[in-house]
Order: C-alpha cells, then sequence, then structure tokens
C-alpha cells in the first residue's frame, strides 16, 4: 500500500473514530455532545491519536530528540505559567492588569524576549570567554565527555579553530539580536516617516514614493539584498565594520518599503477622519498633523508590525550570515555558527548529545522568533477590540 494510501485510511478510521465517539456521547444527552460537529469530534480524534503517538514515540530508544522538545516544551510552559502568575501580583496595578489578560501564549513570547535582552546586554559578563578568544582545543564535541572526545571546560564544546561554542551563542544574541533591532528601528523610521507623510500630503509625492516602492518590492528581498552586499563588500574594501554597515542599511531599506505600504495605508484611513480636517481648518501644522493626531491613532498596527518586521529582519541576518556575507568573523553570530557546525551533525545516530552544536543557534533563532509572534499575536487581538 502507498503512503497516500496508508494517510487515506488514517484519517477515515479518524473519522469513523469521532463520529462513534460523538454518537455515544449524544446517547447520554449531554448537551456538549448534541451541538458537536462531525469537524469537532474528528479533531478530538485526531488529538487522541497525536497523544497516544507520541505516548509511543516516547518509549523509542531512537527518539532522544523527541523527548528533549518535549521536555523542553513542558519547562517552557511552567516558566510561562510561573511568569505570568508573578506578573499578576507583583508590580504597579496597571501591570498587573495587563497580566490578568494576558494569555500564557503571550507571557512565554515576553519571557523569551526579557531573557534574550538580558543575555544580549550582559553578554560580556556572562559568557565564559570573549567572542574571539582562541583557546587552542579545537573540534571538542559537546556534553563534556572525554571518551566522546568532549571536555568539562567546554560543555557545549568549540569550533574548527578552538573557540569556545557557549561563549559564542551567548554573544550571538548580542550581535544578531542587536543588529536586528537596530535595522528593524531604521526601516521603521524610513518607511514610517515616508508613508504618513505620503498619506498626509498626497498628490505628486504619494505617487512618486508609492511607484518607486512598488519596484523595490518587484525585486525578491533575498536576492537584492545579496546583490547588493556584493557591491557593498568592494566598496567596504576589506573592513568588516563598514561591511556590516552596509548591511544595516541596505535590509532596512528593503524592509522600510514593507512599512511604508503599512503607514500610508493606515494614515490614509486617518487623515479623512473629522478630528484631522478640525486640526488642519484650525491651521495646524504637518508636524502636530502626523505626531498630534496621525502617528497615536497608527499606534497600534505599526507596533505589531514593529514585531513581524522584527523577525523577518533578525531571520534574514542570520541567513545572509549562513550564507557568508552578514555578520563577519570574529563576531559571533547565529546564522554563522549554523554553518560553521553543520560538521556535527554527523555524529546525530550514535552521540545525539553531540549534535546540538548546529542546532542550539538554530533553536535559539526559532525561540526568539516564536516568542516575538506570540505578543505580536497578543498585541493584535487586543487592537482589534475582540474578547477571549
Amino acid at each position: 500500500m502507498s503512503v497516500w494510501l496508508w494517510i487515506v485510511a488514517v484519517l477515515a478510521a479518524l473519522l469513523g473514530l469521532g463520529w462513534a465517539g460523538r454518537a455515544l456521547g449524544q446517547l447520554s444527552g449531554r448537551r456538549r455532545f448534541r451541538d458537536m460537529s462531525l469537524a469537532e469530534a474528528f479533531g478530538w480524534a485526531l488529538a487522541l491519536a497525536a497523544l497516544l503517538g507520541a505516548a509511543w514515540l516516547w518509549t523509542r530508544p531512537g527518539a532522544v530528540y523527541f523527548r528533549w522538545a518535549l521536555i523542553g516544551f513542558a519547562i517552557s510552559a511552567v516558566a510561562a505559567f510561573v511568569f505570568r502568575l508573578l506578573g499578576r501580583h507583583l508590580g504597579p496595578e496597571r501591570l498587573r492588569k495587563q497580566f490578568r489578560k494576558m494569555p500564557l501564549t503571550a507571557a512565554f513570547g515576553i519571557l523569551v524576549i526579557i531573557i534574550y535582552a538580558v543575555v544580549a546586554i550582559f553578554a560580556g559578563w556572562i559568557a565564559p570567554h570573549g567572542q574571539e578568544a582562541v583557546l587552542g582545543a579545537a573540534n571538542v564535541v559537546p556534553g563534556g565527555d572525554p571518551a566522546m572526545g568532549g571536555d568539562p571546560a567546554f560543555p557545549l564544546g568549540t569550533d574548527r579553530i578552538g573557540r569556545d561554542i557557549l561563549s559564542r551563542l551567548i554573544y550571538g544574541a548580542q550581535n544578531t539580536v542587536g543588529l536586528a533591532f537596530a535595522t528593524t528601528l531604521l526601516a521603521f523610521f524610513l518607511g514610517g516617516a515616508l508613508g504618513l507623510l505620503a498619506a498626509v500630503v498626497g498628490g505628486w509625492l504619494d505617487q512618486l514614493l508609492s511607484r518607486g516602492v512598488d519596484v523595490l518590492m518587484a525585486i525578491p528581498s533575498l536576492i537584492f539584498a545579496l546583490l547588493l552586499l556584493t557591491i557593498a563588500s568592494v566598496w567596504a574594501e576589506g573592513a568588516r565594520g563598514w561591511l556590516t554597515f552596509y548591511m544595516v542599511v541596505i535590509i532596512a531599506v528593503i524592509d522600510s518599503t514593507r512599512v511604508f505600504r503599512l503607514a500610508r495605508s493606515v494614515g490614509i484611513g486617518i487623515v479623512v477622519m473629522d478630528y484631522v480636517e478640525a486640526a488642519k481648518l484650525r491651521g495646524e501644522g504637518m508636524g502636530h498633523l502626523v505626531f498630534r493626531e496621525i502617528l497615536p491613532n497608527a499606534m497600534a498596527p505599526l507596533l505589531a508590525e514593529f514585531g513581524l518586521r522584527f523577525c523577518f529582519v533578525f531571520l534574514t541576518i542570520a541567513s545572509l550570515s549562513f550564507l557568508g556575507v552578514g555578520i563577519q568573523p570574529p563576531l559571533a553570530d547565529w546564522g554563522t555558527m549554523v554553518r560553521d557546525l553543520a560538521q556535527f551533525i554527523n555524529f546525530a545516530a550514535f552521540a545525539p548529545m553531540v549534535a546540538l552544536a548546529p542546532l542550539l543557534p538554530a533553536l535559539a533563532i526559532a525561540l526568539l522568533t516564536v516568542g516575538v509572534n506570540f505578543v505580536v499575536d497578543w498585541m493584535l487581538h487586543r487592537a482589534s477590540g475582540l474578547k477571549s
């Protein structure tokens, strides 16, 4: 039997299980089962099958990463619950009120952002070694087991030239996250200012800016960034600092086009409101219209977009570094670490701990992206006025 036939058979069996479970529940006369749709019953059957499959997979000897993932998920859920519980009882009343309304996913996202911010700010004090320090022991495998080629002094091992992976992972938060945050701020300053200006002024300025943005958005962003960075590397003449500066400016300009479209769209919807028209009749200037009338009312969607833009910029910087044109060595960067430590994947079959070396920076990238998206989803939910 082919794979597709197996999938169809399993789905049909789950559908039958859901229908049977709903029918048995309806015999009891409970309203919950009388109002249950077949799709919801299928969802419960699918969830039950997933739990049974997870329990079976937990017992398999080779499912080490799966067990680690479940343990990490449980620890994250408990940490988010404790963080939200503390937030409901500590601090000013306004902050406690927000924590009382906050879902667990948003609490987890805020906790992740706080942890990353602390690690990025205090990386010089937290890291056991410098990000550029060559310690003389190359290719020490993670885990600290001497029998496997590890060293207790380097719990996450060292790279191919002898730099401590743990220290570079910590400094990676400072470099990757810090540059992504600065790039996003610059992109919002450019795109937001021009978008609101186009919405307020309109006319030929709006058309000129909009058509220029359309041209830039027609080019795939990653390919465009690679092309511009290749040209910028010639201008930099080997100066790593200048190449990093060019990378920030290039990504900010490319991403500002998305911010421009959103700011212009929101601004056009606000500029026709009665209070804006009243401000114009009072003779208020451009600065008052933008900063006192339009920007405060556009802040909610712009803040949500800031979180999403930060994720995209963060992933773009990591991708460019993985390709070798982003953050330049000896600065630590998670994208570069994934590329440099890829050889440890070969040990995954018989030494799962060793294969964690390239997975840890990738996990750091994914965890921050998920955390920021959780917070953005909560902000959008609040701005929409929907009730949980």
